[in-house]
């Protein structure tokens, strides 16, 4: 597979949010139309050196993206966890690698980091995901809880 895992551009944006927008959670959350504010978004972000938010690009094309933070704390004598979010990979990509490539650089680039663990969070729906994670060696050791502010 001919696949580059590559910092994302402004150029990218379109592209990753028609992917995250292209999923029945994301198809309630997601406008796409509304392009600015997630390019404001990717400025906050390319700005931040504990963001990385990254693209799999197959022929200059954006086929997977994921979010990667870097969380600094006291917890487990001052240990930075990284936190991967917002996996996707295009619908006519999928099961072809990709994601557990995505995934293999993400906890490759937190190694190298230092960190002493990542950890991720996915909806309790998506069961397939679950299944993805626990194959690639994570484990379902937590519960987690959010508040929507918005």
């Amino acid at each position: 597979m001919n696949v580059d895992i590559r910092r994302a551009v402004a150029a990218d944006v379109p592209a990753i949010v028609a992917m995250l927008a292209d999923d029945p959670l994301g198809a309630s959350r997601e406008n796409p139309s509304d392009i600015d504010a997630y390019l404001a978004a990717f400025d906050r972000i390319d700005r931040d050196s504990d963001e990385l938010l990254m693209v799999a690009d197959r022929d200059g094309e954006v086929v997977g993206t994921l979010q990667l933070s870097f969380l600094h704390g006291l917890s487990r004598q001052g240990a930075t966890r990284a936190q991967i979010e917002a996996v996707r990979v295009r619908a006519d990509a999928r099961s072809e690698g990709l994601g557990a490539r995505l995934i293999e650089w993400a906890v490759a680039e937190s190694r190298r980091r230092g960190c002493h663990l990542v950890q991720l969070t996915s909806d309790n729906s998506r069961t397939g995901a679950h299944r993805f994670y626990e194959g690639l060696g994570f484990t379902g050791s937590h519960v987690g809880y959010k508040l929507t502010l918005v």
